[in-house]
């Protein structure tokens, strides 16, 4: 199956030549880049979100494949979905899914159930694609969507993606998908979005969770970050670094109204 792009047009440029020139801005060019386990890149519309996403991007060595993990907007599909095979298709390149990478994670754990349903109109890893597209060559990726999760499924999951990718060969680094705060003046939104920023940095997957529902804090992806920090900590990371923060407010001006963006890596 492949699985053409669906928010191309609204989200970033619905043409190659204007997406590639799009990202570009985007890019930090002659960034210094290190190896990296996982990282948390944001997925709004690129002109919103898109300066912190070329940071994070262009601070890293690109692997084999990326391990995506994605908020699932839409509702469709089961509460963990993998997209286990077939390809992914953008303005700027078509991205093959990793499908040694799917079965190790299967085998590793009963918290994922293969289905493509939930991938067709999510956005928050497709987001991701132009910016892969435009430094990677020939990069894999698998997907996976999490609509629902308990703490315990969160640490299930991290600990079989470890596992499938501990002695796989090649480099993997997981992608946790997520803006911060949506929709409060920008001081709150700073505010409650450095508690969870915090806890990231910390390496402290139980601590975001419960800060997340403790504070209310509007971070639409908090259980595939919280499921990447259980991956990178059982994987030996021990270091975590914020490389950039802003809100739409940076963008739009209009700061009674923002939503949080932050790039972090973790190695």
């Amino acid at each position: 199956m492949k699985r053409t792009a669906a928010v191309a047009g609204h989200f970033y440029q619905n043409s190659s030549s204007l997406l590639s020139k799009q990202v570009d801005e985007y890019i930090v060019h002659g960034s210094a880049k290190e190896d990296v386990m996982g990282i948390v890149a944001p997925h709004a519309g690129l002109v919103y979100s898109g300066s912190v996403a070329g940071a994070v991007y262009s601070s890293i060595n690109f692997p084999g494949t990326f391990l995506l993990l994605g908020p699932n907007h839409t509702g469709i599909g089961p509460k963990i979905s993998m997209m286990e095979e077939g390809e992914w298709e953008i303005p700027t390149g078509i991205f093959e899914i990793d499908r040694k990478l799917a079965n190790r994670i299967s085998r590793n754990t009963e918290t994922v159930t293969k289905d493509s349903q939930a991938h067709i109109f999510e956005h928050s890893l497709e987001v991701q694609l132009p910016f892969m597209a435009f430094l990677g060559k020939s990069v894999k990726i698998l997907p996976i969507t999490i609509l629902s999760a308990s703490l315990e499924d969160c640490a299930s999951l991290g600990e079989g993606i470890s596992k499938a990718i501990k002695g796989i060969g090649y480099p993997v680094v997981i992608v946790a998908s997520s803006d911060m705060s949506h929709y409060l003046p920008d001081k709150t939104a700073r505010k409650k979005d450095s508690m969870a920023i915090n806890k990231v940095l910390d390496l402290d997957p139980e601590g975001l969770y419960e800060t997340v529902l403790k504070e209310n804090i509007s971070m639409c992806g908090y259980l595939p970050v919280v499921v990447m920090l259980f991956a990178v900590k059982s994987l030996g990371a021990v270091n975590a670094r914020l490389v950039k923060y802003m809100t739409s407010g940076d963008i739009s001006g209009d700061y009674d109204s923002v939503v949080g963006y932050a790039g972090i890596t973790l190695k």
